[in-house]
């Protein structure tokens, strides 16, 4: 059965989504996606699903390229395309922050789904968690410049695909989300929907650029057992690791016995 094409089409942004700009283009036309994917002659599933195939069949690529009058070759970009095994890692499934500007403009970006999206890349606006309304006033700037930049350093591991780097980044955000008590992944830590959590652990990252371990030792120094356990949990693999870490943190406390803190 041939299909019409759409009264009236919207250019897709550059890294936009097919699900997010499948939404504008319905809000355009003034439908639901659901039914903007029945008249095309799609399978009305999620569409967010629609982003992960590693490329969108030909036959769903034209459907969607003859109603809204744009290349095939333009829709199948707009999905995630193969990604390695880390990148597949450092991409949300499903969205957990968005830009509070463009969003209400219909967009979804491919970065705001990246583990260390930081900043919208259109407008430049803190990307904030979609889940949990952020309470400003208790988050402090300073922790959010160091969580920037541990943002970035992420990326740069990531993207260098630089092996010592990324287990520096991982084991940093994995000791900061333990000392959260957070015992998902640290994939999952690093998509909380706790601002707290997740700018904590971008935060660890940059710190472990610079003596990790005597940093680690100094966020260790008072643990209750709970947090204690939840370390050793996350460290069952590198035991020398917490060691090192022990042997700092009992040099402090002669130190601070002998000067009779």
């Amino acid at each position: 059965m041939k299909r019409s094409p759409l009264p009236k089409t919207v250019t897709p942004l550059a890294d936009e989504l097919l699900s997010g700009w499948l939404t504008r283009l319905a809000v355009t036309n003034h439908c639901e996606v659901d039914e903007l994917l029945a008249h095309i002659g799609v399978d009305t599933r999620q569409v967010a699903m629609l982003d992960f195939e590693v490329e969108v069949a030909a036959t769903t690529a034209e459907k969607i390229s003859i109603a809204a009058r744009v290349a095939s070759e333009t829709v199948q970009s707009l999905t995630f395309g193969t990604m390695t095994q880390t990148e597949a890692l450092m991409t949300a499934q499903v969205a957990f922050q968005s830009c509070p500007d463009c969003s209400r403009r219909g967009i979804a970006l491919k970065q705001w789904r990246k583990l260390w999206a930081f900043d919208c890349q259109i407008c430049g606006t803190r990307l904030l968690s979609i889940l949990i309304k952020p309470d400003r006033s208790r988050i402090s700037e300073k922790l959010v410049r160091r969580a920037r930049s541990g943002a970035g350093m992420l990326e740069s591991a990531v993207t260098s695909n630089c092996a010592n780097k990324l287990r520096r980044a991982m084991r940093a955000a994995t000791y900061a989300k333990a000392l959260k008590s957070v015992r998902a992944d640290t994939a999952f830590a690093l998509q909380s929907p706790r601002p707290d959590v997740r700018l904590f652990c971008l935060a660890a990252i940059a710190a472990a650029q610079s003596r990790p371990l005597v940093k680690a030792a100094m966020f260790s120094t008072g643990l209750d057992g709970y947090a204690r356990v939840a370390l050793l949990r996350a460290f069952e693999k590198e035991p020398r690791l917490l060691a090192a870490v022990d042997r700092i943190v009992l040099r402090n406390r002669e130190r601070l016995r002998r000067a009779g803190v």
